[in-house]
């Protein structure tokens, strides 16, 4: 699963595998002082090598997403009404919205969806196309294995 999150994270950047390999060494980590090379992410992507614990902290904090979620473990589903419903806190960013806001979210929701099915787009954001990827610095030789 690694190789498959790694590759896709990479391609929505737009990023060939050598400006992942210099946009990863550019990074001021202490944890981490090896540099990366064109070659090293090709074999992580293609299943060849695996990364250490270090560089798998590394590549998420540069994408801005969880170990976890590099790795491939399932990512846990939430039910928004019950969330908002709850006394938990709900955030959006660093902000945190009381209960009050969390009605006016709950409502936003459903009218947002309320509407949805009454104009009959119930597909994904890529079955309707809305979703488009960065293409313009993809080059086939940086995904061959």
């Amino acid at each position: 699963m690694f190789p498959e999150r790694m590759r896709a994270l990479r391609r929505g950047c737009g990023l060939t595998l050598g400006q992942l390999a210099d946009a990863l060494n550019e990074m001021d980590v202490s944890y981490n002082q090896k540099k990366n090379t064109r070659s090293q992410l090709s074999k992580w992507e293609c299943g060849v090598n695996t990364p250490t614990y270090l560089d798998i902290r590394q590549l998420a904090e540069f994408f801005d997403v969880s170990t976890d979620y590099l790795c491939g473990r399932a990512i846990k589903k939430v039910d928004l009404v019950e969330t908002l419903a709850s006394s938990a806190d709900v955030c959006f960013g660093v902000q945190k919205l009381d209960t009050k806001e969390k009605g006016e979210l709950y409502e936003l929701i459903k009218g947002f969806l309320k509407g949805r099915k009454e104009r009959g787009l119930r597909g994904t954001v890529e079955e309707n196309g809305d979703m488009q990827l960065n293409l313009e610095n993809f080059d086939e030789e940086d995904d061959r294995c």
